[in-house]
């Protein structure tokens, strides 16, 4: 089977604060470093490094070439990468010493993925295969539509969170992950809990407090592993990336997300995004 990801590619800045600056307020900041990053691209390497494989759905600038390079000798397809003359986008992610961040995303050409691109992929891809989208690229309600119709199992990180998005993709999913602020957004928006949406598998991630998955037998809960963070980007990407490719290599949801939860722990004492996601030997090695 394969992962077919629709997902973001950032160039992204990432600068040591020493607290996230109120507004208004100027900080110097104790460093700066760039890596390959966005929610699809992190979700795309996790996969990979979790041994599943991996075509990437996206596109970059002429100035983005470096990132789908990346991407390759990660382990990722990367046929389905467009190169526009939009410039490729670009986070700016502020961290301070405990760990926490403040991002500020320009989408550039996450934006505007050609649809004929998507459809070159989608031709590709067999029945069965994962299809997974992510709220930092258009074409999400088209993915969602065709790859319903192919048979292919729809996933969906509902983050960067809006609750119209999240609901026009709704129909068409038989798995969903978002955080716990996510999940109350959503359930304002309409009215459902985690439990009761129409879809097959839903994951509330928790941080620090775990995950909760809401399946056919209702809800369980997965305690996270303790650790002392220091740069929480890139966890919760980490985390789906590797679900998703547990559950690609046919792995119950419990031991998917068992793993996924190690190799989001791992995550979070690393700086940095893409480039330093753990692969599969790390995560099965670590006994935190």
């Amino acid at each position: 089977m394969a992962i077919w990801n629709l997902g973001s590619i950032n160039a992204d800045f990432v600068y040591a604060v020493p607290h996230i600056p109120a507004p208004g307020e100027t900080l110097s900041s104790a460093g700066r470093k760039m890596f390959l990053g966005g929610k699809g691209t992190n979700m795309s390497v996790a996969a990979a490094r979790a041994a599943a494989r991996v075509h990437h759905i996206g596109a970059v600038g002429e100035d983005g070439r470096w990132a789908v390079e990346r991407l390759l000798e990660y382990g990722v397809d990367t046929r389905n990468i467009a190169v526009l003359e939009t410039e490729t986008a670009q986070a700016i992610i502020m961290v301070d010493p405990y760990g926490e961040n403040a991002i500020i995303l320009h989408p550039g050409a996450n934006a505007e993925i050609p649809q004929v691109t998507l459809q070159a992929a989608m031709a590709e891809a067999q029945t069965g295969d994962w299809l997974v989208i992510q709220n930092e690229t258009n074409l999400q309600r088209t993915a969602a539509q065709m790859g319903k119709k192919l048979g292919l199992q729809v996933a969906y990180a509902a983050a960067p969170f809006d609750a119209d998005r999240v609901k026009a993709v709704l129909p068409y999913l038989n798995f969903l992950i978002l955080n716990a602020v996510e999940a109350q957004q959503l359930q304002d928006a309409t009215g459902q809990a985690p439990g009761d949406l129409p879809v097959k598998d839903v994951i509330v991630t928790r941080g620090a407090d775990g995950a909760d998955w809401y399946g056919p037998d209702g809800m369980e809960h997965f305690p996270a592993i303790k650790v002392d963070p220091v740069d929480t980007t890139g966890a919760g990407d980490t985390f789906t990336g590797y679900v998703l490719a547990g559950l690609d290599r046919g792995l119950p949801m419990g031991q998917a997300i068992a793993q996924a939860t190690k190799a989001g722990a791992l995550m979070v004492m690393r700086h940095g995004t893409a480039d330093v996601i753990p692969d599969l030997s790390e995560v099965q090695a670590f006994q935190g």
